[in-house]
């Protein structure tokens, strides 16, 4: 029985599979090798380039006048000495090379500066009068003089290129653009017209699934085993995954294989899917493990700070910091125009990782109190817990934090997923422009609706609550029609313009109806 892959590249002997070349966007293939071009392919991880490479290395290779082969650079990672980098990748290119039944270049006698290059030219020869193509994967992990050196190797023989003489098309592949790698190479220095890098004809994507894709994909499982899947759960399916394809097929193979047993070929429902979500991010599977690494990387934090504070969109989507992470598949552009993390669950995992360590120094939530006598959440008496707790620590702790400005919902996210821990979980959404971030917390089965506001120099305190009220009453709306709802405004004025403690700890209920909201004041 064939199965949902999250793991290496698919094949369709084993796994339910979409072509990935159907989701190629800006490439014209038929031309890269007719016209003997070099050409650069780059997504986001597990996306699906290795699958697209190998297919279509096995498509060229029934043609009667092209050889070519899938080479994959990785084991060269790390490796920034020139000396180390170009043996690596010239082992990677004779191991390719016997793995697919072709003719294996020796290792020639050359210094490590022109080793790529004849070794492309002996390979070239040794399949003549064929035209060599070359598909190199994973690029991205050349760093450094080794990835200047790759580069200027390949551009010393893309004028000379011809059958028997050097490869007459190279596909360049990784997670971003090549201007992007030499500017890295060069410590931040941008390409100049003299750079390794103006051989290139086109830079091409290969897109996510398109929400069609999704049912087409499950549709190969109803064929062969019978089981379906709910419309509502598709279409949940969609919303957390933006159709990212990882995201998609881990949903579906933890919803077939582990909330439901292997054997259980029951309609698939959205509660399975709710399920298997939940069982991904605790987890804390490689992919996803993979977002918390990004956030090493101090541009990746400024637009995450700025992501999550609702700060002012256009000034981070026109920033080299943004095209970073839209190119690593971390945000994205919504159908409104607004910034924002390119998926669900992207959002929930980065929000957990980022708020990790106020939870880790936060006291047990034993310590406060947030149940009532009939087990359900007391927000009123949580809220009033973390008024307590903000005026008490905030100052010191804020000394301690990566994030100033977004350190009041990084500390309240860590106080509500300390207590909801194991009884209830958040749904958060923030999105930069928006000015205010949105969480809707349900602990057995009640949902409670949550807002946060900052109060800057430059905002009317009033106007900052008007908004929030008008704000979190339409998210209300949305999330959780008649559900208790939350507004937390914080005053982080510069001092002398910020009230004193005894004013800034509020507590008002604009009404006990269902449009009632509590104003917090911290």
């Amino acid at each position: 029985m064939r199965f949902f892959n999250t793991t290496g590249p698919c094949n369709p002997t084993n796994h339910y599979m979409l072509p990935p070349g159907e989701r190629l966007q800006g490439a014209q293939l038929h031309r890269y090798v007719r016209d003997e071009l070099y050409w650069m392919l780059h997504a986001p991880r597990q996306t699906g380039k290795t699958t697209f490479l190998i297919s279509w290395a096995r498509e060229l290779a029934a043609l009667p006048d092209v050889v070519a082969c899938y080479v994959s650079v990785e084991r060269a990672q790390g490796l920034v000495e020139v000396e180390r980098a170009m043996p690596a990748i010239c082992s990677a290119i004779r191991e390719s090379a016997g793995e697919s039944a072709l003719p294996v270049p020796a290792l020639p006698d050359a210094d490590a500066a022109s080793l790529l290059s004849a070794i492309l030219r002996e390979w070239a020869a040794l399949v003549a009068p064929k035209a060599l193509v070359v598909l190199f994967d994973e690029v991205d992990v050349l760093a450094g003089e080794a990835m200047v050196s790759f580069l200027r190797q390949l551009r010393g023989g893309f004028a000379k290129r011809a059958p028997g003489i050097f490869p007459t098309s190279i596909a360049l592949v990784g997670m971003r653009d090549l201007k992007d790698y030499i500017t890295s190479a060069k410590g931040g220095a941008a390409p100049n017209p003299g750079s390794p890098f103006n051989i290139k004809e086109d830079s091409a994507v290969i897109g996510n699934f398109s929400k069609e894709n999704l049912a087409q994909l499950f549709a190969q499982r109803t064929a062969e085993t019978g089981q379906k899947i709910e419309p509502a759960a598709l279409d949940y399916a969609w919303e957390q995954s933006r159709g990212q394809p990882w995201i998609v097929n881990s949903l579906f193979k933890r919803a077939t294989l582990r909330v439901l047993d292997e054997d259980d070929f029951s309609t698939v429902t959205v509660e399975h899917l709710r399920a298997a979500r939940e069982q991904m991010i605790l987890a804390r599977e490689t992919h996803l493990d993979s977002l918390n690494y990004r956030m090493n990387d101090p541009r990746v934090c400024r637009v995450m700070e700025t992501l999550l504070t609702g700060g002012h969109a256009p000034e981070i989507v026109k920033s080299d910091a943004f095209q970073l992470c839209q190119d690593l598949g971390l945000v994205a552009l919504n159908e409104n125009g607004e910034a924002t993390v390119a998926n669900p669950i992207y959002r929930e995992v980065l929000a957990r990782h980022i708020s990790y360590g106020e939870q880790l120094m936060l006291p047990p939530r034993n310590n406060f109190r947030w149940q009532a006598p009939d087990g359900t959440l007391d927000m009123d008496s949580l809220m009033r817990e973390f008024q307590k707790f903000w005026r008490r620590h905030s100052e010191m702790w804020e000394q301690k934090s990566d994030y100033t400005e977004a350190f009041p919902h990084l500390l309240v996210m860590a106080f509500l997923q300390r207590i909801t821990n194991g009884g209830g979980r958040i749904e958060r959404e923030y999105a930069a422009g928006r000015g205010r971030m949105d969480m809707a917390v349900e602990y057995e089965g009640a949902w409670n609706i949550i807002e946060i506001k900052i109060i800057h120099d430059y905002d009317p305190p009033e106007l900052v609550r008007e908004e929030g009220l008008e704000q979190i009453r339409g998210y209300r709306d949305r999330a959780a029609p008649g559900a208790p709802a939350y507004l937390m405004i914080f005053d982080r004025r510069s001092e002398g313009k910020k009230l004193p403690w005894e004013q800034r700890i509020t507590w008002e209920n604009t009404g006990a109806d269902a449009d009632g909201v509590t104003v917090v004041g911290c």
